[in-house]
């Protein structure tokens, strides 16, 4: 997978018009190629507009579509294959085994949040039924659900650059959840991030 120093906002691939970045490698010193585009607040508009678009869809998907998803997720992370692994050696210096762990719990709670969506009891469904013949008061019908309330902001972290990042638990609760995300990868990574 080819690494363009654009970013992703909403299904289109953007460069970024407010400078230009590389990431470097922490053990060598050696600036990274390519040049990654910085984003500004029109980016970050755009992408906010967008998901708060996708909002209403998405938090109305049903239990299944929205595990499946999180699973398709998960499966893609596996699928960059090595080239992610040594991407992210490069950009954090962290060692191949920390970083294939890190990985794998990535893939793990992804992967939870699938089976926790399916089981569905985390929306805590209550009816309390109407009493009409309740004195003083009639009571009317009350139902309850946890439901998604909008948009999600994740800030990607320097020293996770999977598991606390792009597609880490974060965004995996969200989406769980039913809440699109914005995502600001960190800039010590922004190959990873751009991978995942």
């Amino acid at each position: 997978m080819t690494i363009t120093g654009e970013m992703l906002i909403g299904a289109t691939a953007h460069r970024g018009g407010q400078g230009e970045f590389r990431a470097v490698d922490p053990a060598t010193g050696e600036a990274l190629e390519p040049v990654f585009g910085g984003g500004g607040a029109a980016e970050v508009e755009r992408a906010c507009a967008l998901a708060w678009a996708a909002f209403d869809a998405f938090r109305e998907t049903g239990l299944e579509q929205r595990a499946a998803f999180l699973e398709a997720v998960a499966q893609n992370i596996l699928d960059i294959g090595d080239g992610l692994i040594v991407r992210a050696m490069a950009e954090t210096g962290l060692p191949r085994a920390r970083l294939e762990g890190e990985r794998g719990r990535t893939v793990g709670q992804l992967r939870l949040f699938a089976q926790v969506v399916r089981e569905g009891s985390w929306i805590e469904a209550r009816i309390d039924p109407a009493m009409p013949a309740r004195t003083p008061l009639p009571r009317a019908d009350l139902r309850q659900r946890h439901i998604a309330l909008g948009p999600v902001a994740v800030f990607g972290a320097s020293n996770f650059p999977l598991a606390f990042s792009v597609a880490g638990g974060d965004t995996a609760s969200a989406f769980a959840a039913g809440c699109p995300v914005v995502v600001k990868g960190h800039g010590a990574h922004p190959g990873t991030s751009e991978l995942v």
